[in-house]
């Protein structure tokens, strides 16, 4: 299990970051009673399970609150659930550009004893830009690019495409996905220095490169209960491949399946007619 602290930490960020996670141009703050009428709040809850950092063969829970806005009589836009929490700049039928945000959980020595020796890595927030376009009406092709934040001061991009249905109160999508992460990123998370080594005892020096870190897919299924109430389940696959795959932390302690999953619950309502 991910440590409380790492949690905690998690969550602030997420709750604190999902306030700009709006379809509109126009920022808007959580605050129904001061939001002119004519706007749509969805309030969703999250529970996940995720690998406890990156390479683990173990996984941790996480739950965070976050917020979406509209204007009312505009439809919702789809997201993954891997999706980085997103503003628009530009946002038209087809296209959107603007700025993205994920979290990156830490690795701590209380996660695993096998760790001992190896660094301990902070926290990461990832702010960068994304850019989506729907190459016909039911496929989505989307891009983000980021750098991290305290725990890791690399480049991060992330490919997706989703083939996205709807069969009556039921929206489901699939599709794959593909990460890169240049040196610094991949020496963080994957590298392993000769002093770490020497400590350990049970791992090789190694200095990663960076490029393709993973491959995989993610699927996920919505119910639109009522105008009101949605529930979305997702899971997600990724392959480690390359550097990240022959890094001795994930030889030894680790996996190169990566596997998540999750439920969000979603609420909407008007804040005015």
């Amino acid at each position: 299990m991910r440590s409380p602290k790492s949690l905690a930490l998690a969550t602030l960020f997420l709750a604190s970051t999902a306030s700009v996670s709006v379809h509109a141009a126009d920022p808007v703050f959580f605050a129904p009673e001061a939001l002119p009428s004519g706007w749509i709040v969805t309030v969703k809850g999250n529970l996940r399970a995720q690998p406890t950092y990156p390479g683990a063969d173990d996984l941790s829970f996480i739950g965070y609150p976050s917020l979406s806005f509209r204007r009312a009589g505009t439809v919702e836009r789809f997201s993954a659930p891997d999706d980085g929490l997103s503003f628009s700049f530009l946002d038209d039928s087809a296209f959107r550009f603007g700025a993205v945000g994920r979290f990156q959980g830490g690795r701590y020595y209380e996660d695993n004893e096998e760790l001992f020796g190896l660094k301990k890595i902070d926290w990461a927030v990832e702010p960068g830009v994304f850019v989506e376009y729907w190459i016909t009406d039911f496929l989505r092709a989307r891009a983000e690019l980021r750098h991290g934040v305290n725990g890791h001061h690399g480049f991060v991009a992330d490919l997706g495409l989703d083939v996205v249905q709807t069969f009556g109160a039921f929206t489901v999508s699939a599709g794959p996905r593909l990460s890169l992460g240049d040196s610094d990123f991949t020496r963080t998370y994957f590298g392993v220095t000769p002093e770490e080594a020497a400590l350990n005892g049970r791992v090789d020096a190694y200095r990663p490169s960076g490029g393709i870190t993973s491959v995989g897919a993610t699927a996920s299924a919505s119910y639109q209960w009522s105008e009101q109430w949605s529930t979305t389940a997702f899971v997600t696959y990724e392959h480690l491949v390359g550097d990240a795959a022959d890094s001795p932390i994930v030889q030894e302690f680790g996996s190169e399946s990566q596997v998540g999953v999750g439920l969000t619950v979603s609420y909407s309502f008007s804040t005015g007619r």
